[in-house]
């Protein structure tokens, strides 16, 4: 299909943490014509896909052509990726096969996102070109995702991100957030809510991504596009019960916590997977959000959590 003047982004997984915050990013660049897809959560404004379906991922980029493509779908739940390694590979790396595939007749660059976790852990910070070595099945599945995309004729992108939180439809959509209910119950006693204060973690707020995207998108349209493997992070160390401790105060409330300082964690973790954001910040990419400012903003458009 032939393109129209007009620079063309298809988000693939538009209705997720990510992908909502994606979408709001570039609905403001009024120049850009964005088509949204979901799989699940979409609306009348977004087209409904599954990822899993080769013939309905080429008949989508097919029809679209798009000049870019933003892979926000994923399985990302490192314990349902442990139980059903089928379902992670069909949406971590067989998804990206056929869209890989189908790019070779649009031309379109693509930008996908992966995780901090297809490091171990051991050795951080990590840059983009240290060796992976991911501990558990959801590391695994990112990584062989990324070489599938890589591997292929398709002009691409890697991006790699750490924990994500933001605006979210409920408590449990971020690894952040889903603390939140243990932490109003623990104010109200008797029992402390125990945290883990093992692996640290560098929460990042997906709006500040959202800036990175599409400044990624900006360098393309120009024709300076990024490939290869690139990450962005937040820069606030923090384990679990540090942003336990952070969310109570930003409540103001009286919540007893406990720190648990040894791995509990059926599925295995990395105890700290830093990433260096080196290379895009030298591009001028990228902004952050202080953690402090960035939970009040995601805390203050929900009822006050003490109704939890």
């Amino acid at each position: 299909m032939t393109r129209g003047p007009q620079f063309k982004v298809a988000l693939i997984g538009a209705s997720g943490l990510l992908g909502r915050a994606v979408a709001n990013e570039l609905a403001a660049i009024t120049r850009w014509q964005v088509v949204r897809t979901a799989f699940r959560h979409g609306d009348t404004s977004t087209i409904t896909l599954d990822i899993r379906d080769e013939r309905a991922v080429r008949e989508f980029i097919a029809d679209q052509a798009p000049d870019a493509i933003v892979v926000a779908a994923a399985e990302r739940r490192p314990d349902v990726c442990e139980n059903d390694p089928v379902l992670a590979r069909a949406l971590n790396v067989e998804a990206l096969g056929f869209i890989a595939s189908a790019v070779q007749e649009t031309g379109s660059w693509v930008l996908s996102i992966s995780t901090d976790y297809v490091f171990d852990g051991t050795r951080p910070p990590y840059q983009p070109d240290d060796a992976p070595n991911p501990l558990n099945a959801y590391g695994r599945s990112k990584l062989d995702g990324e070489q599938t995309l890589l591997r292929s004729s398709a002009q691409s992108c890697v991006l790699r991100l750490p924990l994500l939180y933001g605006p979210v439809i409920d408590w449990g959509e971020s690894a952040v957030t889903s603390l939140m209910p243990a932490i109003v119950e623990s104010s109200r006693g008797p029992e402390p809510a125990v945290m883990d204060a093992w692996a640290t973690r560098y929460p990042t707020f997906t709006p500040d991504v959202a800036v990175v995207i599409r400044q990624l998108l900006e360098r393309h349209e120009i024709g300076e596009s990024v490939t290869g493997v690139m990450h962005w992070s937040g820069d606030e160390p923090m384990t679990k019960f540090d942003i336990a401790q952070r969310i109570a105060q930003v409540l103001k409330i009286d919540a007893c916590i406990t720190a648990q300082r040894t791995p509990i964690d059926t599925t295995p973790r990395p105890r700290n997977c830093h990433l260096a954001s080196d290379t895009l910040e030298v591009l001028k990419v990228g902004q952050r959000t202080p953690f402090d400012a960035a939970i009040r903003t995601v805390l203050q458009n929900w009822p006050h959590p003490t109704s939890l």
